[in-house]
């Protein structure tokens, strides 16, 4: 009943608002969703001290956005090296190893025979190259790269991915060049499923789903839990120097690695080759996830690395004007945290998307710079024997490949089932373990819910507002009857409009009254519960402000919003994550608008104010302003009409939140109210166990209430 309902009023505003939307027509959230293709400059801070601040929030946001907000737990990798193959300088030896229970990581590990360590390690994603691993270019596209100067052998060219992890292994590095999800040995979920609308259910749920989106369940973060788990893979070897370690791959690989760098502090020099730029920021569903680029773009994500050692390259693909665009900021950056000479930049766009020899000969320089491997340059890279598919495969011998319920549908499902229980666990023990003394799991809720929201009350600012009018010249009423406005957040010029009753004198305060279908319930003639509180208050002596919702602008298909990946036929191109990867969904947007309001009634310095929000749509989005609103609120009431988030079913609700289940939907939202005032109508006895919990440590249980009627709104609002 409440997804239709909520469905409804989507409808109900997408059609039936003109005078609305037209009211609003300057709104910037009015024109088209941002897509994988835009623009997306860096954006410059002013001190070292602002850029620490940004920093931590690119990283918090990348973190979230790949589920890995806390980290899961880190099972045993139960290591399995064997099958050495022996060459002239050095080795490789097949691993394969579990970054979680039942999911393997597969690669070839190198290492160089005569080199006392401890020793420098570089992990090696591969990037979109077919077979990944087992990568073979072919005679006829070598012929053509050695002719064009981006190779100088067959060899080289035909097996780029190896020649750089024997190269690097022949300078005195471990490398470790493992597989991306489906790809070479990794066969247990494929890299771009063309099918998984079958998974898409509300029990054993499967990638893409709604429902593993509203816990931030997604193939981007099982590649980069892959890549951290690598990490810890390098770190178990003995003879690693645990603080020389770098990584480095191109195109998917670069965005492994710009990733990987972003959030590992244990990374200590990072070369992402042929991703990073202010244009085409990543087509494939590794590449991509809910909230990872708003309000940020590939430049943010791989400045996050600085000042450490960096080094970029460029081609004449979709990076080809990084030198001019985004490079120049980093070299800002970088001088201004005191290290310009840890960014290196490499334009060698005349070759097409690579990481063909010149660049691979850039990336040894930089190596052999940063990690001090004393070799003298330019350094030359040497014939070397490659490794057939039969001696690099990890599974052979008695190693069998997964198979049955370890490959497939079957364990999709059942991995998203572990990582639901552990993050389930992991958000049990730290509420668990919260004290006033202990604030964890408040910064865990907290972190992941304002990286949801996208914007503190603070960063509101300042609000102006403009009565409407009639053709007479009067204030116009057009709803409910009160004074009708349009507020504009300055700095983007968001727009909401608003209506408001102010009482007859001695105005005591603002009463924000959010509801599902807006002003409109609170006109004399309606039947819904916030027309007679509002008439209560305003005899109280307290003015009272509604709000109408932003209307839905997306077009909408078959009930599915339009994805914005080209060729958005394909199955893996209909993920969620390319228009909620670069847009806020519609409810933080209307949270956004909420926020606005509150800040306009904050300016008119008429007394305290306090929230209401009534309704399955209109009291979540109460919560989640509230939630992010400290001193400037300082009494809320919600009647959520049962709904909680867990509840939604297409990503086309209006009520679609993505992460919202994992920070424990409403109960979440209430528990980061603690210790402020606020009451709530539930049929449910004991409602919000993780909110009364917060509220008793702090204690304040006495100001979280549970009302036994609508009416009784009227009397605790106005309460001393």
């Amino acid at each position: 009943m409440r997804r239709r309902c909520a469905l409804s009023l989507f409808v109900f505003y997408f059609l039936m608002s003109p005078a609305l939307a037209d009211d609003t027509s300057r709104d910037p959230r009015h024109l088209p969703l941002k897509n994988l293709n835009g623009y997306f400059p860096f954006q410059m801070v002013k001190s070292s001290d602002r850029w620490n601040e940004r920093k931590e929030g690119i990283r918090e946001r990348i973190l979230v956005s790949q589920g890995l907000w806390p980290l899961p737990t880190r099972s045993e990798l139960n290591a399995v090296t064997h099958g050495s193959i022996e060459r002239d300088d050095y080795t490789v030896e097949r691993v394969f190893f579990e970054s979680a229970p039942g999911h393997f990581v597969t690669g070839s590990l190198y290492r160089p025979k005569r080199k006392q360590g401890p020793l420098p390690a570089i992990l090696s994603p591969h990037g979109h190259w077919s077979e990944g691993r087992f990568y073979d270019a072919g005679e006829s596209l070598v012929e053509q790269e050695v002719q064009s100067g981006a190779e100088q052998d067959e060899v080289g060219g035909r097996f780029p991915l190896q020649a750089r992890a024997v190269q690097l292994a022949r300078m005195g590095c471990i490398v470790f060049l493992y597989d991306m999800t489906g790809n070479a040995d990794s066969i247990q979920i494929a890299h771009r499923p063309q099918r998984w609308n079958h998974l898409d259910r509300e029990k054993n749920w499967g990638f893409m789903s709604v429902q593993a989106d509203l816990r931030m369940q997604n193939m981007m973060g099982l590649q980069t839990w892959n890549s951290i788990r690598a990490v810890d893979f390098l770190c178990e070897l003995p003879e690693v120097d645990q603080s020389r370690i770098g990584v480095t791959g191109a195109s998917g690989g670069g965005t492994q690695t710009m990733i990987l760098a972003a959030i590992d502090d244990r990374i200590d020099a990072s070369m992402p080759c042929v991703m990073v730029s202010t244009a085409m920021q990543g087509g494939c569903t590794c590449e991509n996830a809910p909230l990872l680029r708003i309000d940020q773009g590939n430049i943010d994500i791989a400045a996050a690395f600085a000042p450490k050692p960096m080094a970029l390259t460029a081609a004449d693909d979709w990076t080809v004007e990084l030198k001019q665009k985004g490079f120049p900021d980093l070299v800002h950056l970088y001088e201004m945290l005191g290290k310009p000479e840890n960014l290196t930049g490499v334009f060698r766009t005349e070759f097409k998307h690579n990481y063909n020899l010149v660049n691979r000969t850039a990336m040894y320089h930089f190596f052999n710079r940063h990690f001090g491997l004393g070799y003298s340059e330019p350094i030359v890279e040497e014939y070397y024997e490659p490794l057939t598919k039969d001696e690099a495969t990890v599974w052979s011998g008695k190693y069998m490949a997964p198979f049955g319920d370890q490959v497939g549908d079957d364990h999709e499902t059942n991995l998203l089932r572990l990582a639901t229980r552990d993050s389930e666990l992991q958000m049990q023990k730290l509420l668990q373990g919260y004290t006033e003394d202990d604030k964890r799991f408040r910064e865990i809720l907290g972190t992941g819910w304002r990286v949801i929201i996208g914007r503190s009350f603070s960063e509101v600012g300042d609000v102006s507002s403009e009565v409407l009018k009639d053709k007479g010249g009067q204030p116009s009423g057009m709803r409910g009857s009160g004074i009708r406005e349009l507020l504009t957040r300055q700095e983007n010029q968001e727009q909401v409009m608003i209506e408001k009753w102010s009482p007859s004198k001695n105005q005591k305060g603002w009463i924000v009254i959010a509801t599902d279908n807006g002003s409109s319930d609170l006109s004399s003639s309606s039947d819904h519960p916030a027309s007679s509180i509002k008439e209560g208050l305003l005899r109280s002596g307290y003015g009272v402000i509604a709000l109408d919702w932003l209307s839905p602008k997306e077009k909408v298909e078959d009930g599915q919003p339009m994805w914005y990946q080209p060729n958005g036929e394909q199955g893996w191109k209909r993920f969620s994550g390319y228009t909620y990867g670069y847009n806020h969904c519609l409810f933080v947007k209307r949270t956004h608008d909420l926020q606005t309001v509150v800040r306009y009634a904050q300016q008119t310095n008429q007394g305290p104010i306090h929230l209401v929000g009534l309704g399955s749509v209109a009291g979540p989005i109460t919560l989640a302003t509230r939630s992010q609103i400290d001193r400037a609120v300082e009494k809320t009431f919600v009647d959520l009409a049962g709904f909680d988030f867990h509840q939604v079913k297409t990503h086309s609700d209006p009520m679609f939140v993505p992460g919202s289940v994992k920070y424990l939907g409403a109960d979440g939202l209430v528990a980061l109210c603690s210790p402020n005032h606020l009451a709530h109508f539930s049929s449910v006895e004991s409602p919000f166990p993780v909110a009364r919990h917060m509220y008793a440590q702090a204690e304040q249980l006495n100001r979280l209430r549970k009302l036994e009627k609508i009416e009784e709104v009227l009397s605790y609002l106005s309460m001393d």
